[in-house]
């Protein structure tokens, strides 16, 4: 050791390497040299020999985090909203059968807007409405056309229905860049949209780490004052941001943006003596199960990696029948699609997610088609009945 690395005089244990020790890695024992204690708990990084076990989610994403059995079924009435992510869970429960209330209203906005409240403080703000009557002091909520939803009672009360009826919330979580009028400090769900914008109030900042643990725990605390029963999951979007609004690179906003979220989450997760608090991983499962999981925008993911998300969701959260072997089976596929992918290059994923996207349209269009018919024969038959 030199005088430039170590300064003379100094003591310096020589390095023993310590007697290998036996941990369990990939379901096999394997004998590691360490010097420090590693826990009885310890989990290891997968690499990429781990792909290929059929246990794979369940050891790398789901142990340790999930509901010990399935507590959604037929008749459970479940709420759903926040990101975009609440959407598709919302879209494959629905198209399952599963009673997802928050898509049964024209009036609610956690129904019209389902995919479009995605800050912490856009998630409370519906809570606090609904169930406290809290109403912000300035017109704060737009739809997806820029024009200003109103704080009609109407709709807070259709709002309150829905979140009385709920048995299990579901949550997802997008952002934490924000516009926030200055005056109030009150936040916007998205942008201002561009007839409404006032640049003399209107201002955009990031809420930090603490501000959304703060937000986490007041919505965490108001569905257990109204709804104490009530199983809640959170989870956390994988699509990154379209753009930022802060003056660096949206690549390095976005990483900052998740990390304050998903911080957050850990968190309350950790804090919180809540045995129905569940997070459920769909983040992680999108950004580390898969070697290329978005289309060609690199923003929204690939049929398949959404499709392995809700199906990993039904089978801990649900009473379908999905187990651990169709789970590996689907997992399989995803990956060889994956791997597919990453050989045939851009061009064959753009194709690839075209295709699909056109095929998941046809789905969508054929499940509403089903759904009009069952709810005109159900106001058929209200209808018979008052007569």
């Amino acid at each position: 050791m030199t005088d430039k690395i170590m300064p003379i005089g100094r003591n310096v244990t020589p390095y023993r390497p310590e007697e290998p020790h036996d941990v369990i890695q990939d379901g096999k024992t394997v004998s590691v040299p360490h010097t420090q204690f590693r826990g009885v708990n310890a989990s290891f990084w997968p690499e990429d020999g781990s792909l290929e076990r059929d246990d794979f989610l369940v050891e790398y994403f789901a142990r340790g985090g999930m509901p010990e059995e399935p507590f959604i079924g037929r008749k459970t009435v479940v709420v759903a909203f926040g990101s975009c992510f609440a959407r598709h869970i919302s879209d494959h429960l629905a198209m399952l059968g599963y009673r997802v209330e928050s898509r049964n209203s024209n009036t609610a906005y956690i129904s019209v807007m389902e995919d479009g409240i995605v800050n912490s403080h856009a998630v409370l703000q519906q809570f606090e409405w609904a169930w406290e009557n809290k109403v912000p002091e300035v017109s704060l909520w737009h739809g997806y056309d820029g024009k200003a939803l109103g704080y009609d009672e109407p709709v807070r009360l259709e709002t309150k229905r829905i979140f009385d009826a709920a048995e299990v919330f579901i949550v997802t979580l997008g952002l934490s860049e924000l516009w926030y009028d200055e005056p109030t400090g009150h936040v916007f769900w998205r942008a201002v949209p561009r007839a409404h914008f006032d640049p003399s109030r209107h201002k955009f900042r990031v809420a930090t780490q603490a501000e959304n643990l703060a937000n986490l725990k007041a919505i965490h605390a108001i569905i257990r004052k109204h709804r104490p029963d009530a199983k809640i999951v959170l989870t956390l979007s994988p699509i990154p941001l379209t753009a930022t609004f802060r003056p660096i690179p949206c690549t390095v906003a976005d990483s900052a943006s998740k990390a304050s979220l998903r911080s957050a989450l850990d968190e309350l997760m950790m804090q919180a003596d809540d045995p129905w608090l569940f997070y459920f991983p769909s983040y992680e499962v999108v950004r580390n199960a898969f070697s290329n999981p978005y289309i060609w925008d690199r923003r929204h993911v690939h049929l398949h990696v959404l499709d392995l998300n809700m199906n990993l969701f039904e089978r801990y959260f649900c009473h379908s029948g999905m187990n651990d072997a169709r789970l590996a089976r689907i997992w399989k596929r995803a990956l060889r699609l994956d791997r597919k992918i990453g050989r045939l290059g851009a061009e064959f994923a753009k194709a690839f997610a075209e295709e699909a996207d056109a095929e998941r349209a046809k789905q969508r269009q054929a499940f509403r088609l089903r759904r009009q018919e069952e709810l005109r024969l159900v106001r058929e038959r209200r209808v018979a009945r008052e007569t």
